[in-house]
């Protein structure tokens, strides 16, 4: 008898989500191998990777990721519903078969995203797989959002941080789904580990702005810069408190909606201490998620009824 079809879920997230490459991993290790793949935000990134057969290029680029380069990817903009634009992101997944139709790969895939103006969800299994995940990947204040057919896109998991629901409906039959949300509401304080700086090495966020804003406003941006990129000891900074926000926000937007739409295996790495934007920590998260099948995989055996090890 064949097995059931197998849909992964991967969560949003933001840098917890390099967690997912780990969890591809450590399934394949297991031999369970998934047939849909439906991602919001940070796990529309890293499974569009998935599917086109080029995760090996975005484990190496978040393995090779330093403060200084994670600023340098981030291309803020200071403008445009965001302070990010985004155009780094679509360079590379355009680099790696991104202009190719969605439809046209063997894995059935969708993006999920948000309408800014309706509030609608929406499910991007067509066109350009880059700008699927670019939509899907517009976290509010801090990416802009993306203009499709008229509408305005903003990140998936506003509204869908887990999505089981596409997977069901794109067909699967048996859904692992990756919560990368899970520990983080209720613990306290925020992330206090700072990525490390070379000694006499300027802080990254110099040359970031070196290059993209006039010369008789770099001194003072360069100041709230430092703050928005950098916690500090008095407190939260800006993106402390927006990360705080969306946890909160997608805690209970997630237990809501697995509550009348659950998984048949739920994962959950342990990344209570990963910050919004600490993407150059992937060594951990990698690990971490591997560690999150390790510990399910008698349950996902059972699910997909392979024998127990």
């Amino acid at each position: 008898m064949s097995r059931p079809r197998i849909g992964l879920a991967l969560g949003s997230g933001a840098a917890r989500g390099w967690s997912h490459i780990g969890v591809i991993r450590a399934l394949a290790e297991a031999g369970i191998e998934p047939d849909i793949i439906c991602g919001s935000s940070i796990g529309a990134f890293v499974g569009a990777a998935y599917v086109a057969d080029e995760l090996d290029a975005v484990e190496s680029l978040a393995r090779s990721m330093t403060w200084r380069k994670v600023v340098q990817f981030l291309d803020i903009r200071l403008s445009g519903g965001g302070l990010i634009e985004g155009q780094q992101f679509v360079d590379f997944i355009q680099g790696l078969r991104g202009d190719t139709p969605i439809e046209s790969f063997s894995k059935p895939f969708a993006a999920i995203a948000t309408d800014l103006a309706t509030g609608r969800e929406v499910w991007l299994q067509k066109g350009s797989m880059a700008e699927a995940v670019r939509a899907s990947i517009a976290l509010p204040g801090i990416f802009s959002p993306v203009k499709k057919d008229g509408d305005y896109l903003i990140d998936g998991g506003i509204v869908n941080p887990v999505p089981v629901s596409a997977c069901r409906a794109m067909g699967a039959k048996i859904i692992i789904a990756v919560n990368l949300n899970g520990d983080l509401v209720g613990r306290h304080g925020f992330p206090k580990k700072q990525p490390p700086m070379e000694r006499n090495e300027p802080e990254p966020h110099m040359d970031f702005i070196t290059r993209n804003l006039p010369n008789g406003i770099k001194d003072s941006v360069n100041t709230i810069a430092a703050r928005l990129l950098r916690t500090n000891s008095h407190g939260p900074g800006y993106f402390d408190v927006i990360a705080g926000g969306l946890n909160i926000m997608q805690d209970h937007i997630t237990r809501s909606r697995l509550a009348g739409e659950p998984p048949h295996v739920m994962l959950m790495p342990k990344l209570g201490d990963i910050g919004l934007m600490e993407f150059a920590r992937a060594d951990e998260c990698i690990a971490e998620g591997k560690r999150s099948v390790e510990r399910m995989l008698p349950a996902l055996r059972d699910a997909i009824g392979l024998p127990q090890a």
